[in-house]
């Protein structure tokens, strides 16, 4: 059993200083991943704090039956926060000191909840971070919508993803549903032969000369043909 493996099986019976312990062992890597993500006009240090901020919840989901190393697991947790950063970064504006607020206020409150066996109040978080109550409820705020869509859901078969995912996933099934459905009704208005000849070029990728031997006419006439259906479709698809 390696020494993460050790500190783990402490953090679960409660051992804060285990957990602190790990941590720290730990921020080399968090250091290494952020590396992959540098010039992308975020602070290095910005990049640190959330990707130490994936390595924790590694730290809490990480199961000691997983037939894996720690750090195995923990890197796409580290990788994925920080990717989520960037994302929600460029949708919804945070400043600095509000995020770092937020993050220091729930990193208090998880710690003070294992201490006291409850909620902790905001003054007792307040008086933890040196951070002011008003603060502390204006940067938990601020935070709110953003964290709101990357909380985690569940599918049928019991697996995990965050609720973005699930919007964008659905939206691209719907995109390729209608441009299906838009291609099914184009491809109805040609002629067979004018069929043949787009599913040779665009669905099976064949050359002109490789369509051209299938149907049995010159390449130049096959070549007039696809601009002319295209011509076609095109005219189709702006009357929608």
């Amino acid at each position: 059993m390696d020494e993460n493996t050790l500190l783990i099986a402490k953090v679960r019976e409660g051992d804060t200083s285990a957990r602190e312990l790990l941590i720290e062992k730990n921020l080399g890597l968090v250091h290494h991943i952020v590396k992959r993500f540098l010039g992308r006009g975020v602070e290095p240090e910005d990049l640190f704090q959330i990707g130490s901020i994936g390595l924790m919840k590694a730290i809490d989901k990480f199961d000691l039956s997983y037939e894996v190393k720690f750090s195995t697991y923990a890197v796409p947790l580290v990788v994925g926060e920080i990717k989520r950063f960037l994302r929600d970064d460029g949708m919804v504006k945070v400043s600095r000191s509000l995020k770092e607020n937020a993050w220091k206020a729930k990193c208090a409150a998880k710690q003070l909840a294992q201490e006291y066996g409850r909620e902790p109040t905001l003054e007792e978080i307040s008086c933890a971070t040196e951070i002011a109550v008003e603060d502390i409820v204006t940067a938990l705020e601020a935070n709110e919508e953003v964290e709101s869509i990357y909380k985690s859901v569940y599918q049928n078969d019991g697996s995990e993803i965050y609720l973005v995912d699930q919007i964008a996933q659905t939206s691209n099934k719907q995109e390729e549903m209608l441009n299906r459905m838009l291609l099914e009704q184009l491809l109805s208005c040609l002629q067979e032969e004018e069929k043949v000849l787009i599913q040779m070029r665009y669905f099976q990728e064949k050359t002109q000369v490789e369509v051209a031997k299938r149907m049995g006419i010159s390449q130049v006439q096959v070549s007039r043909m696809e601009k002319k259906i295209l011509i076609r479709m095109r005219s189709e698809i702006l009357k929608e």
